[in-house]
């Protein structure tokens, strides 16, 4: 059942709500009149740098509010980003969201987590999330996170076996302990399983309103460079800009290694499918769907909610038939995961 503790809006309030989400960023929904408050509204989501479109981590948080839409069939709005926001813009947008209504309300990626705090403490009775961070800790958001190191790791032991010039590359979206954590696990799982292979590591800006999340064209100049050093694997964590990343490996013999959702099947990707070898995935979608399940049964998840292998929530894609056909790949990623799972590799997060 519902929660009971959605809080009417009263119609003058709700006029001046619509003048807030038209300056704080687009939204997929118009915004709700006094009498819709009142109804039967659910899961908004307010998207990352890069929005809705990215192929990437936006995209599987709005396939999880899909779910939520058709399974439920409440009222969700997502909410696009604007250029050179605040926090303080976040946070208008989420309370926005938190007026009118809507439960839960999740803010997708490490960039809200000051937002989500502040909105969070201000409508107590309403469950917010985050997607990406483990700092906000209240009674009422669910920190939902992931254990993007070990699905990494899985990347490098996959690099290793498909080099053939023992030289592979890593780029980086933005220079982030978050991002940190995919290089650490890629790079063990390289080094693990094949010692003598080079890593290429690089990192495309220093701040997320740099663009590093939101360029290919940054991707692209990134991993042709690393091309011309013979790098023949590249893995890519750097959300928009990832696109560029598997562009450029669209060349003979070479290897482009997706992140986040199964970019084989994108179809904005579909023209360089052949170059795609796997991608390190973590499921968004299904973190998000859980938890507009769990306000939607009375049991709002809340504290740190975390995805790993063993919860099958990071892990590899396996839609190219030339890496789940390869059978010394396969046995050697069996291998390294159940290890994983059992405590005996550590991977490194840093």
């Amino acid at each position: 059942m519902r929660r009971v503790s959605r809080t009417a809006v009263a119609g003058a309030a709700a006029a001046s709500l619509a003048l807030v989400l038209s300056a704080c960023g687009g939204t997929s929904t118009e915004a709700s009149s006094a009498a819709d408050s009142e109804g039967d509204k659910g899961l908004a989501i307010a998207y990352d740098v890069g929005g809705k479109g990215d192929q990437s981590f936006n995209d599987a948080a709005y396939a999880g509010l899909e779910q939520a839409k058709k399974e439920f069939r409440y009222e969700t709005q997502d909410i696009e980003p604007t250029e050179g926001e605040t926090d303080a813009d976040k946070e208008q947008r989420l309370v926005s969201l938190a007026k009118q209504g809507y439960d839960p309300v999740v803010g997708v990626g490490y960039a809200y987590a000051t937002a989500v705090k502040a909105a969070a403490e201000q409508y107590p009775d309403t469950t917010f999330g985050i997607v990406d961070d483990s700092t906000v800790q209240l009674e009422n958001v669910a920190d939902l996170v992931f254990s993007e190191e070990q699905a990494s790791y899985l990347a490098g032991v996959a690099a290793a076996k498909a080099t053939r010039t023992n030289t592979v590359g890593f780029v980086g979206g933005v220079d982030i302990p978050l991002i940190h954590k995919f290089q650490a696990g890629f790079e063990q799982g390289v080094k693990d399983t094949n010692p003598k292979a080079t890593v290429l590591s690089q990192y495309l800006t220093q701040t997320a309103e740099e663009g590093g999340f939101s360029s290919p064209d940054k991707g692209k100049t990134a991993a042709e460079g690393q091309i011309e050093k013979k790098a023949d694997v590249i893995y890519a964590a750097a959300g928009l800009s990832g696109q560029g990343v598997i562009e450029a490996a669209d060349t003979d013999q070479i290897w482009a290694i997706g992140v986040d959702s199964d970019q084989y099947k994108q179809e904005a990707l579909a023209k360089y499918r052949d170059s795609i070898l796997t991608s390190a995935t973590k499921d968004v979608a299904k973190a998000v769907y859980n938890l507009a399940k769990s306000v939607e049964d009375g049991k709002p998840e809340t504290g740190i909610v975390r995805g790993d292998l063993k919860t099958g929530e990071v892990g590899l894609a396996e839609s190219n038939p030339k890496f789940k056909n390869d059978t010394e790949l396969q046995k050697a990623i069996s291998t390294a995961k159940a290890k994983i799972i059992s405590g005996e590799i550590k991977v490194e997060t840093s």
